[in-house]
């Protein structure tokens, strides 16, 4: 049984740093700098003036609510229920322990009813953090490998990459289905008042802008997301103590995922720990995530170097 330890706090893992959380705030800048100008461009060619004028009514509202709300949206795409502490006391010690070792506040911790085995951590700051796990990697992992999930998505919390991949997953994911239902709909609803641009030519304008644009939404987010992963690796790593513990786990959930893909809210495959997506030749060029027999490549040089027994006298 997992409970509260009285852990020698120090200076914490090395990717807190105040220059990575700058790095993260530009980074999300560019990024809603980017989402913001792709619904423009699919506003205003299809609805012309109105159609520009409406997707910036529309911008400024979703990225308020992105900034403010993205992590309850991210849950709420999931179906993502609170997980009680009477049911799993265990767990929420565990968090509990991790949390204390980053120096900061416990998350609340979230079930994803799916026996897909899978992870994601969500929240604009270790403040307003949240963890959600799926009843299948409960599952599949012994309470070791857990513990190295657990730390790498603290690790996503404490080093502010949070915020980027909710705002990420909430405006890609807006991008997507404006564009699917703006498809079936041909803009009719936005139509533009001169006939001049009107014809096969803008029809098929149109069309190329409605499949371009999900496209170049995902292309923004695979430019945040791949460095983010083995930067929480290594971070989770130096939390939890045991790098050999998180690259047994990437591997089980690795083949988890392949033998049952999650296809929920494809827009947000990018904040898990592993690709929920069903994969292949193709979606391995535009995975949001970074190689898994690299990224245990790396976790194992990590453990090499020191031991897992090395890594845990630090939090002795």
């Amino acid at each position: 049984m997992y409970g509260s330890s009285t852990t020698r706090m120090g200076p914490g893992p090395r990717g807190s740093g105040w220059g990575h959380r700058l790095g993260n705030a530009l980074k999300t800048t560019v990024l809603l700098a980017g989402l913001t100008a792709l619904l423009l461009v699919v506003g205003e060619r299809l609805g012309g003036p109105r159609g520009l004028v409406f997707a910036g009514f529309f911008v400024v509202v979703m990225n308020f609510g992105s900034y403010w709300f993205s992590d309850r949206i991210a849950l709420a795409m999931h179906g993502a229920q609170p997980l009680e502490y009477a049911q799993a006391p265990w767990l929420h010690q565990l968090v509990e322990r991790l949390a204390q070792r980053a120096g900061m506040p416990k998350p609340k911790l979230y079930l994803l009813p799916t026996r897909t085995p899978n992870a994601f951590a969500t929240g604009r700051d270790p403040e307003h953090a949240a963890v959600a796990v799926t009843a299948g990697i409960v599952e599949i992992l012994d309470r070791r490998e857990l513990e190295g999930v657990l730390a790498h998505e603290l690790a996503h919390v404490k080093n502010r990459d949070t915020l980027i991949g909710t705002v990420a997953a909430t405006l890609a994911g807006v991008i997507s289905y404006a564009a699917q239902m703006l498809f079936w709909f041909g803009g009719s609803m936005l139509s533009r008042d001169d006939d001049e641009e009107g014809g096969l030519g803008h029809a098929l304008g149109n069309l190329g802008v409605l499949l371009v644009a999900p496209i170049a939404a995902t292309l923004l987010q695979l430019a945040v997301s791949r460095s983010r992963e083995y930067g929480a690796d290594a971070t989770g790593a130096e939390l939890c103590g045991d790098p050999d513990a998180l690259a047994d786990a990437l591997m089980k959930l690795e083949r988890g995922a392949e033998l049952m893909p999650y296809d929920r809210a494809p827009a947000t495959s990018h904040l898990f720990i592993v690709n929920p997506l069903s994969g292949g030749a193709i979606m391995g060029l535009f995975s949001t995530h970074p190689p898994i027999p690299e990224r245990v490549r790396r976790l194992r040089e990590m453990g090499a170097r020191t031991g897992s027994r090395g890594w845990r006298d630090v939090w002795a």
